[in-house]
């Protein structure tokens, strides 16, 4: 795709007066949406998985599904202490504080509400809870020491800052796809396996190194150009899909050579995908990989990379001289032309010394 072509897709700053003039005539039709709190009707509707208590005496239901209900208060579940698995998507809501009770709560679905934040009281066993489509603007306020996977895809979030590694130590999937995130600076949780950012707007690779454990990284659908910031460090990355970028350079390819577990990467959808050699340039590049978007490396194209890459070696090895190596190259051999001269030139004053001493000897 040419940066004619990339003019045409429109950008941020589009994107956001269209985003903020459609958010305003949401507004304004929330403004007239009646109050309908969720009532014990409702409540009895939706429970079911009756189970024992903590005390192991008494018994509860602890599954409420009550999503796509309207409502536009859940207040009453502050009473229901013994849940654990809570779906209250598809509502209305635009504060969810009365699940702060909910201390037993392991699975929270939240989805498609009018949440402007995902903040909650630290919840000691919750482990999946999902956020998506709401109009969350912030990532402060999450912190569940047992949380595994978190759902902020679909809102407003330019950054990733409030998710702290200490209050979130066991997350290992973050899905923040349809964001307005910029850059991956901001996301710095090593415990992550498996992050998803597609349909943001990246257009730098930074912090990367320290996710150390990452196995998935997806970015589909961003204005990625270049491939920085994938290091050595990041020796658990297996997948990697760029696909739909604006990655144009096959020679940006070879910044991907530090990650020895590399196994599989999506480049379509990319200016480059248009090289016609593109498939043999990149196994030349990354040796190591499987699978290039959706199809494995035949044997064939194996073998061909393997024959290009052994005839372009030694050229390779001459033309990569660093500036350092050609440096102390050229300075040897300066070295070894000037030495005879040197030494006799360069006499310090006490061998001099000694010289004229011995002659006065004699």
């Amino acid at each position: 795709m040419s940066d004619e072509e990339f003019a045409d897709i429109p950008d941020e700053s589009d994107r956001e007066q269209e985003d903020t003039a459609d958010q305003q005539d949401e507004e304004d039709l929330e403004e007239h949406i009646p109050s309908s709190p969720l009532t014990e009707e409702h409540v009895k509707e939706g429970l079911s998985l009756l189970c024992k208590t903590g005390n192991g005496l008494q018994h509860a239901y602890v599954r409420l599904d009550v999503h796509e209900k309207q409502v536009t208060d859940v207040a009453i579940l502050n009473c229901f202490v013994h849940l654990r698995y809570v779906d209250i998507s598809e509502n209305m809501l635009r504060d969810i504080s009365s699940l702060n009770n909910l201390t037993h709560l392991l699975t929270l679905k939240a989805d498609s509400n009018l949440l402007t934040s995902a903040e909650l009281s630290e919840l000691p066993y919750l482990q999946h809870a999902s956020f998506a489509h709401n109009r969350i603007n912030t990532t402060e306020g999450i912190s569940h020491p047992l949380l595994e996977s978190l759902t902020l895809s679909y809102n407003n979030l330019t950054d990733a800052s409030g998710l702290k590694a200490d209050q979130l130590p066991n997350l290992h999937t973050l899905e923040l796809r349809g964001n307005r995130l910029t850059s991956t600076a901001s996301i710095q949780l090593p415990s992550l396996k498996k992050l998803y950012l597609a349909a943001n707007a990246v257009e730098k690779l930074e912090g990367l190194e320290q996710l150390t454990n990452l196995n998935t990284l997806h970015l589909r659908d961003n204005r990625v150009r270049e491939l920085d910031g994938f290091s050595e460090s990041m020796t658990a990355l297996q997948y990697l899909n760029i696909r739909s970028n604006r990655v144009a350079d096959l020679r940006e390819i070879d910044k991907l050579k530090p990650l020895p577990l590399l196994r599989a990467l999506v480049l379509e959808g990319n200016p480059v995908f248009e090289n016609g050699d593109y498939r043999i340039e990149v196994l030349i590049a990354v040796r190591r990989l499987e699978r290039l978007d959706k199809d494995e490396f035949t044997d064939e194209e194996r073998g061909e990379a393997e024959e290009l890459f052994e005839q372009r070696k030694p050229q390779d090895e001459e033309q990569n001289l660093s500036p350092t190596d050609a440096e102390e190259e050229v300075a040897e051999e300066l070295f070894e032309q000037r030495k005879p001269q040197d030494e006799e030139q360069n006499l310090s004053p006490t061998d001099a010394e000694e010289e004229v001493a011995e002659d006065g000897d004699v």
